[in-house]
């Protein structure tokens, strides 16, 4: 299997199971309160900190850890930080705050600031930074730091992360009355349990490949 197709494997993970953070749920809210396209420059205001976070993550990563040994402690650690992010995850509630009045057009801010919006929320999202650390270490112990294997494996888990954010952002837009707060709820068990498995995953490949 390809190094770019175990990554939209990822991706797709992530965009169906990741269902955790303000930016998801600002993600949905402005879908539904504002519609299709402010939804899509939020998703990607997203998309552009999500790579700045992965690449960043990525230079610290194969700077510090150079020997087969420290690559099993990383993966060891990142596995152990997603088993705690699904715990937190699949406890996690959710508010989903929808106002009654739907027609806002005359009050829709400037397209540039649902783009910022995005992207701020990541950054100032500590726990976003410490999934996303916690993914690459583990990724980068998988591939042993080589660098082409690893920019085209985040290259194929972000570009499906990006696309399916804007599917889910066109679905939402159009079908608002299914996302209710169960279904979210929902979302978010599944999205604890699908991460504390990954992580488990990411502990038991680390432990035996090194």
């Amino acid at each position: 299997m390809s190094v770019f197709l175990e990554g939209t494997i990822l991706g797709f993970s992530l965009a169906l199971f990741f269902g955790f953070g303000p930016a998801f749920f600002a993600l949905i809210q402005t879908g539904i309160n504002r519609g299709f396209w402010p939804g899509v420059l939020l998703a990607s205001g997203i998309f552009i900190n999500d790579i700045v976070i992965v690449l960043v993550s990525l230079f610290g990563a194969t700077s510090i850890f150079d020997e087969n040994a420290k690559y099993q402690t990383m993966g060891i650690a990142g596995g152990a930080l997603l088993i705690i992010f699904g715990f937190f995850t699949y406890k996690r509630k959710t508010q989903l705050e929808v106002p009654e009045d739907q027609n806002m057009d005359a009050n829709s801010p400037h397209p540039l600031v649902y783009f910022g919006k995005g992207f701020l929320l990541n950054t100032a999202n500590p726990f976003i930074w410490l999934f996303w650390i916690s993914i690459v270490m583990g990724i980068t112990s998988r591939y042993g730091g080589q660098k082409i294997d690893l920019f085209l494996f985040f290259a194929g888990t972000l570009s499906v992360v990006y696309i399916t954010d804007i599917i889910k952002t066109f679905a939402v837009s159009r079908f608002k009355k299914f996302a209710t707060h169960k279904f979210l709820i929902l979302i978010n068990k599944l999205a604890g349990i699908a991460l504390a498995g990954f992580g488990i995953f990411l502990i038991i490949r680390s432990i035996f490949q090194f």
